[in-house]
């Protein structure tokens, strides 16, 4: 599961100022492993992945060479060391990790970070 602590410093109801406000997208088992979804987050898309049954990962879903909202439909793997997205338009790659983008720097996303408690998938926007 990817953990990793979000940069993102909205309060969310009931946290205390500073701390991450993560948002509620949907059951862990709702998304099929090895594949995506897509969720809206304060206004922006999130594509959320699942690979295997407990590996999560979030980026931004627009694909920024088309301006499309489809990463999250986009093919799941790897390249080497990369676990990446391919987008589905212009077949670029995404690292899930980071949201870089293998081919071009300049169409890199951004990278949220996930948890999963109590079954649910939550993202905080980076």
């Amino acid at each position: 599961m990817n953990t990793d602590t979000p940069t993102d410093t909205a309060v969310a109801s009931g946290a205390a100022p500073g701390a991450p406000a993560w948002t509620d997208i949907c059951a862990a088992d709702d998304i099929v492993p090895n594949t995506g979804v897509c969720a809206h987050v304060r206004d922006r898309h999130v594509a959320v992945f699942r690979l295997g049954t407990d590996r999560f990962y979030a980026i931004d879903n627009v694909d920024p060479k088309s301006g499309a909202s489809v990463l999250s439909r986009g093919m799941v793997g790897n390249l080497g060391e990369h676990i990446v997205v391919a987008s589905p338009l212009y077949k670029n790659h995404f690292d899930l990790r980071t949201g870089a983008c293998l081919e071009d720097a300049a169409l890199s996303v951004r990278a949220h970070a996930v948890r999963v408690e109590d079954g649910r998938v939550r993202v905080a926007l980076a």
